[in-house]
């Protein structure tokens, strides 16, 4: 029987710059496709994994995400408030690693979507997380396909499923989708305030306990206008 992380924090503080006058009073993830805000979509994917508690930090348009939130009597959501300054993806983590536990835990952006071909991608993911080999196991879309993605690609995956960084001036086959599972171990001895979750993956690099595993489905990445209307385009029709 596959043991799922209890626990899942979805990143939800940014500014959605890119977004515009779209986000100018409300947070990103509260923008709706296909007549759904984007952050439902999310937790109901992990709801469907059997994952029943979320930690959701807030900052931009904070208590908007949180008055809507609440209206969700199917999660036990607990909150992480950085209104007092942006921590980026690493520090925010770090920040809510009281309220995540003491064992690994899922960590999933607030804006990108996903379907899976081949059952949940989160229970998939909890399967193959190998404690005593991995600190990091990241879920990786191909880029061909990649709905509202522009660029060249994160990383090269090993035939054990370990990652190697796109190299410089190069093109690599893989994206980080946003979807990963993490221990907190990886965490001891940061620096305080904001840093990029880029610093953690590259410490779990470093002892060769960064790992991969390819998703079996369609994904999008909403953080640009045109990638909202593709999305709202593909989960339409």
């Amino acid at each position: 029987m596959v043991e799922i992380p209890r626990t899942a924090m979805i990143l939800a503080a940014g500014l959605g710059r890119r977004m515009g006058a779209l986000t100018a009073s409300r947070p990103k993830p509260l923008l709706w496709v296909a007549g759904r805000a984007i952050i439902d979509r999310v937790l109901d994917r992990v709801r469907d994994a059997g994952i029943d508690r979320v930690v959701v930090n807030l900052h931009h348009e904070g208590e908007t995400l949180r008055r809507h939130l609440e209206a969700r009597g199917d999660l036990d959501i607990q909150y992480s408030d950085e209104s007092d300054g942006l921590l980026e993806t690493g520090g925010g983590v770090a920040r809510a690693l009281t309220l995540l536990g003491d064992g690994p835990f899922f960590v999933i952006n607030g804006d990108v979507l996903w379907f899976d071909d081949r059952g949940n991608s989160l229970v998939a993911m909890a399967a193959r997380f190998e404690p005593g080999i991995m600190d990091a196991l990241l879920l990786l879309q191909p880029t061909v396909g990649a709905i509202g993605y522009r660029g060249v690609g994160d990383f090269t995956m090993l035939d054990d499923g370990q990652l190697r960084r796109r190299g410089e001036g190069r093109v690599a086959p893989f994206i980080h989708s946003g979807i990963q599972i993490l221990t907190p171990e990886l965490f001891t001895d940061c620096p305080p305030g904001a840093f990029s979750l880029n610093r953690i993956y590259d410490r779990a690099g470093r002892g060769n306990r960064l790992f991969g595993l390819r998703h079996e489905g369609g994904w999008m990445e909403l953080n640009r206008p045109e990638g909202l209307a593709a999305a709202e385009r593909a989960l339409r029709g």
